[in-house]
């Protein structure tokens, strides 16, 4: 267990331990993952208690959303891994006759994970998945305001490794800031946009690079050609799974005003179906985290007419999932990111309106558009912005580690899963080999009539 007072000589004892080189042999760094997998497989009641402590999650969703993704990346790096490591080769032009080039991935050094609390187990360890497989030291910090959650993953990293390898930090008050202080070879920082300013303003002063995985207000939109019961399917699963603490959750919905009625009426339906007549008996739904983000979602209430749910109970930290429209403009559902059970509902007349609003306001990690034209399709993706885009469905994509997942703008910068996780915690290192069974001095001084051979190669 690392005290509070010995972050400093925690970094110090990591550089130590990796200027050993250890960490970038290719079976250690799978014995590591496997050792991680193992750990997770044998405390998995122990997440599953927790997560329920924490969020109120079921055992399905603890295990789909945060248990199950985590060994199956974990899976999917032991399977790639040793093809990822190999030096690269890359084409040399021919201005470099009698070169090769190549690339090669080689660690970042110690890098420092900060975890939320949303998704605490999945957003804490599949970061490290990718800092083992590309050959780190790390220290993993935990969000406090998920602290049964933040115990086990202690737990699990204190048994699997020495905390010169990797560490897992006692999340308390202040430990950010004092971890923020000290020089790292690289941050991963997952949370919200205020958060991630302060982090990258820590960053700066050290020239550290950083991931930030940030979130913003992703909108869904609805077509009037759209599939309306499929629709209201997969958006109802969408934006309330976790209770809406996700940060790819649908944050609003744009629906035409030809099937508005009807899609609202097939999403209240499609409530009652995945949660039952009064969500709060359901041992499907989740619970805010806490009375402070109870309180700010139960003020956002306020702001336009509730058309279904509303119902709340703060000693359960219980809101139910909750529909709204007549929203103002400068209302805050339209202006800060809700991540909770409340999902605004504007009409729109025609899609440009979508498109002009969405380029309007800050990039939102990402975007959801049902529609059953592939043209219309099309138009959306190449004429938005966003991290990540769905057709006819929500937050799947960050399933799929082939893709990477990631924000632009102010929805964050980097990415990550699968590949791009070691990517991103890797250095793509250039290097150029060169004969020395031949003399060429054409770069060389005295230049003489040099000038017209470079000008015919470098065309």
């Amino acid at each position: 267990m690392v005290e509070t007072n010995g972050y400093s000589d925690l970094l110090r004892r990591q550089r130590l331990f990796y200027v050993e080189h250890i960490t970038r042999e290719l079976p250690y760094r799978l014995a590591a993952l496997d050792r991680l997998r193992e750990s997770i497989v044998e405390h998995e009641e122990l997440l599953t208690e927790a997560l329920q402590k924490d969020l109120g999650k079921s055992a399905f969703e603890s295990y789909s959303t945060e248990i199950g993704m985590l060994l199956h990346e974990i899976s999917y790096m032991q399977r790639h891994l040793h093809k990822w490591v190999e030096r690269r080769r890359v084409s040399t032009p021919l201005m470099l006759f009698g070169s090769r080039s190549s690339i090669h991935y080689e660690p970042r050094g110690v890098v420092l994970i900060i975890a939320p609390w949303n998704y605490p187990l999945q957003l804490a360890l599949l970061p490290l998945v990718g800092a083992i497989a590309a050959g780190n030291c790390a220290v993993v910090k935990p969000s406090s305001d998920a602290p049964h959650t933040a115990s086990v993953i202690k737990k699990i990293i204190d048994e699997c490794y020495e905390d010169e390898y990797i560490a897992a930090i006692e999340p308390h008050a202040g430990v950010t800031s004092q971890l923020l202080e000290l020089e790292w070879d690289y941050i991963f920082f997952t949370g919200g946009e205020k958060n991630g300013r302060l982090v990258m303003e820590a960053a700066a002063r050290h020239l550290t690079p950083v991931t930030l995985e940030l979130g913003g207000k992703s909108p869904c939109i609805v077509d009037e050609d759209a599939d309306l019961r499929i629709a209201a399917q997969r958006i109802v699963w969408g934006k309330f799974i976790n209770c809406g603490q996700t940060c790819v959750a649908p944050d609003y919905l744009f629906v035409h005003a030809h099937v508005q009625a009807r899609l609202i009426a097939l999403i209240k339906e499609e409530i009652a179906r995945q949660y039952g007549n009064d969500p709060r008996l359901s041992p499907d739904y989740p619970r805010i985290v806490n009375q402070k983000h109870y309180d700010r979602l139960v003020g956002m209430l306020s702001h336009g007419k509730i058309i279904s749910g509303g119902d709340c109970d703060r000693e359960a930290r219980y809101i139910a999932p909750t529909l709204m429209t007549e929203i103002e403009p400068q209302s805050p559902l339209l202006h800060e990111e809700i991540f909770g059970p409340i999902l605004p509902v504007i009409t729109f007349g025609d899609v440009d309106d979508c498109v002009e609003h969405i380029n309007n306001h800050a990039t939102p990690l990402a975007l959801y558009y049902f529609t059953n034209s592939k043209k219309r399709a099309n138009y959306m993706i190449a004429h938005t912005e966003s991290g990540g885009v769905c057709i006819n469905d929500t937050i799947v994509h960050v399933v799929n580690n082939q893709l990477p997942f990631g924000g632009k703008g102010r929805s964050g910068m980097g990415h990550y899963h699968g590949r791009y996780s070691f990517e991103t915690f890797s250095h793509a290192k250039s290097v150029v080999t060169t004969t020395t069974r031949m003399y060429m001095d054409v770069k060389c001084a005295p230049y003489g009539n040099k000038l017209k051979w470079v000008k015919k190669i470098l065309k």
